[in-house]
This record gives C-alpha cells, sequence and structure tokens, in this order.
C-alpha cells in the first residue's frame, strides 16, 4: 500500500515545508505533481472496485458505429472509448485520459485556496484514491465538477452549465448539481435561474428520462446499502458545520460564500437521508467532496497565531492520515486496491 502513501506524503511534505516557490517555479511543480497523480490513477492495473466491469465497455464499444455510440448511456464516456480504440488505444489510454481530467479539475480548484497543499492533501485519502481510481465515470464527471466550482466561485455561471453539461455525459448524475448555480447567483438572478432551468431540462431528457425509473428503483425502493456511506457523508458534514460556524472568516467574499453555504446545506441535507437509500446518497455525495477541500484550506484563518495555526495544519494532515490508514487497513472494498499495481511496474509482478 505504499504508493498510496506516497501520493498522500507529497502535498503532507509540501504543507510543512518551509517557505513559498516563486510563481513560474509553483507552476513547474504542480504541473509534475498533476502528471504523477495522473499516472498513477490512470496506468493502474486491477485497481478499484470496478477495473474489471470497465473492461467489456471498452471491447463492447469498438464493435459499435458512431451513432450507436452517441445513444449509450453516458455517452461522453464511451464516445472516448471509441476514439480511444479508433486510434489504436487501450483501457490503459481511457483511464489516463480519465485520470487527467479529474486531476486538472483537481489542480485548477485546489490553486484558487488560500493554501492550494492543503485542499490537494485533503483530496487524496478519498477523492483521488477510491474514487479516481474506482468510479472511473463519476471520477471524470467530479474533475469537471471542479472546474465547474471554481468558475462558479467566480460568478461564471454560463462556464458552471457548460462544464457540468459536459461532465454529465460521463455520468448523468452529475446534473444535480446545476440546481446550485440558481441558488447562488448574485446577479441577474432571473436569468442565470432561466438558464439553468433550461439546461437541466434538456440534460434530463437527453440523459435521465429513459433511465430515471430504474434508477429510482434501483438506487431507492431496492433500499440498495453502500457499506462505509454514513461515514463519508460524514466526512462532508464535519466541513458543512464548520462552514456554518465561521462562515465569515473562512469565506469572507458574499458570491463565494453563498455558493459555498448552499453547497453546505446540501451535505447536511444528506445525512438523514442515508437511511432511506445510502447508495443513491453515496454517490450524490461524491459531488459534494469538494467542500472538504475549499473548508480545510481555509481553517488556518481560524489562527490567532503562527503556532495556532500550525496546529490546525497538523490536525487537518493528522486527520486525513487518519482516513487514508482506516481505509486502506479496515475498509471492506480496499482488497480491490490492494496490492497497487501500474503497468509502469510491471516486471515487478510479472
Amino acid at each position: 500500500m505504499w504508493p498510496f502513501w506516497l501520493l498522500f506524503l507529497v502535498p503532507a511534505w509540501a504543507v510543512l515545508a518551509p517557505g513559498r516557490l516563486k510563481p513560474s517555479q509553483a507552476r513547474v511543480v504542480w504541473g509534475l505533481v498533476g502528471v504523477v497523480f495522473a499516472v498513477m490513477i490512470g496506468l493502474r492495473h486491477e485497481v478499484g472496485g470496478d477495473w474489471f466491469n470497465y473492461l467489456p465497455h471498452f471491447d463492447n464499444t469498438q464493435a459499435l458505429t458512431l451513432s450507436e455510440v452517441l445513444v449509450y448511456p453516458d455517452p461522453g464516456y464511451y464516445l472516448l472509448n471509441w476514439l480511444v480504440g479508433r486510434v489504436g488505444g487501450d483501457i490503459y489510454t481511457v483511464n489516463l485520459l480519465c485520470g487527467a481530467i479529474l486531476m486538472w479539475g483537481t489542480m485548477v480548484f485546489c490553486r484558487a485556496q488560500p493554501h492550494p497543499w492543503l485542499a490537494l492533501l485533503a483530496a487524496v485519502p478519498y477523492m483521488l484514491v477510491v474514487v479516481g481510481m474506482g468510479y472511473t465515470r463519476q471520477a471524470i464527471a467530479l474533475g469537471f465538477a471542479l472546474l465547474a466550482l471554481t468558475a462558479l466561485g467566480k460568478a461564471r455561471v454560463r462556464a458552471f452549465v457548460v462544464w457540468i453539461a459536459i461532465g454529465a455525459t460521463f455520468h448523468k448524475s452529475a446534473v444535480l448539481l446545476l440546481p446550485i448555480a440558481a441558488l447562488a447567483a448574485s446577479r441577474n438572478r432571473m436569468l442565470s435561474a432561466l438558464l439553468v432551468a433550461v439546461v437541466t431540462a434538456l440534460l434530463y431528457f437527453l440523459l435521465l428520462a429513459d433511465a430515471s425509473e430504474a434508477l429510482w428503483t434501483n438506487y431507492v425502493e431496492a433500499q440498495y446499502q453502500s457499506e462505509g456511506a454514513l461515514i463519508r457523508v460524514l466526512m462532508n458534514v464535519v466541513p458543512a458545520v464548520l462552514l456554518i460556524l465561521f462562515r465569515r472568516r473562512l469565506a469572507p467574499y458574499p458570491q463565494e460564500r453563498k455558493l459555498w453555504l448552499w453547497m453546505a446545506a446540501f451535505a447536511l441535507a444528506c445525512l438523514p437521508l442515508v437511511g432511506m437509500a445510502s447508495t443513491a446518497v453515496d454517490r450524490v455525495a461524491l459531488y459534494l467532496i469538494p467542500i472538504q477541500l475549499f473548508v480545510f484550506a481555509r481553517l488556518p484563518r481560524l489562527a490567532s497565531s503562527v503556532r495556532a495555526r500550525t496546529l490546525l495544519v497538523l490536525g487537518v494532515d493528522g486527520y486525513y492520515a487518519a482516513v487514508l490508514f482506516v481505509w486502506l487497513n479496515f475498509a471492506t472494498h480496499a482488497q480491490y486496491w490492494l496490492p497497487y499495481r501500474n503497468i509502469l511496474f510491471a516486471w515487478f509482478w510479472a
């Protein structure tokens, strides 16, 4: 399991390292870190709970025409598989591209935070290791969602809608974030609400209409249970509560504060719903993970002294180290992530 700890130690070391890099140096370092993470996510071999489920997807798309691919559920993902196959690529190429988009969104989002390495630290244990390596379609949708939330934090509603729409072609559940744009808009609220309503309706009929009954039956009526769902929802609830309690210090800008208070509200709303449909809530809660990055990257703002700031940073570091340790050693499905194997390390396990 040491590769997962190496990924964690990259931002952990950067958080604690003294001094700051020049902007040009920081861009290079972040670029290298993004490449390393994308390679670890994308070139993994038989790692992740859905690894073997995605192999037939790739093989099946190669026998389809372009028009057939485009009417598949989640057409963006299947179109990517189809295009990769046409140029001679394989499942590793698909996963590498998916990992690159997840890391693109992660890098853009983290670098928009006041303490970017602390944001990346919060992303590693669950968002990048578990989701990035185990939920390929939702991982790429989450990458686009991070780009969208970064744009919305700057009041760029149309960019938010475009990124979410693209993400929804890879996993339709991404459309659930669209109403946040209307709720968080502070200028031209009527126009923003109308834009979001039109796009939401369009995406519903294009992506969800045919599958909505099956989704309700499978995720709600069947009462599918997602092990650990309560713990993962609580991981969003903790930063949500912190944000509500210290909202003016953690998010001093009104537009930004409004957006993330709505994210906090949705995170809290997931808690009582876990008992009714844990799998459905668990999947929805994946798109609320960014609240962890947002809040914990701002936690040092609560410190009144250098010592207090250091203790807060160490606390966040220790908390996420514990999350990674517990998941790797005690999670029911961690066996699908262990041992970590990568095609670049093929000689070790050939």
